[in-house]
């Protein structure tokens, strides 16, 4: 049984979610301007970005914080 999450922007977004659509907004270089991390700097790929993230808290904590602010600016209840 899945739990509601009112105060949790994020409920319901998987991380491959997430990865896809800022890689596809910004491209690989555009995020590694944007979150100075390796997976996305050197030989990008989502499935190696997932790894990592899935195993770095704080490094997915960026990466989740960029995507609210990309995707949840101009529209307050998600992408538009």
């Amino acid at each position: 049984m899945q739990q509601s999450q009112p105060n949790n922007p994020l409920h319901g977004i998987k991380l491959a979610t997430i990865v896809e659509e800022l890689q596809e907004h910004y491209g690989w270089e555009g995020l590694a301007e944007r979150i100075d991390i390796n997976c996305f700097k050197s030989n990008p790929s989502v499935k190696s970005s997932l790894k990592f993230l899935r195993r770095t808290p704080w490094a997915r904590s960026k990466v989740e914080e960029l995507y609210l602010a990309t995707f949840r600016r101009n529209n307050p209840w998600g992408k538009s």
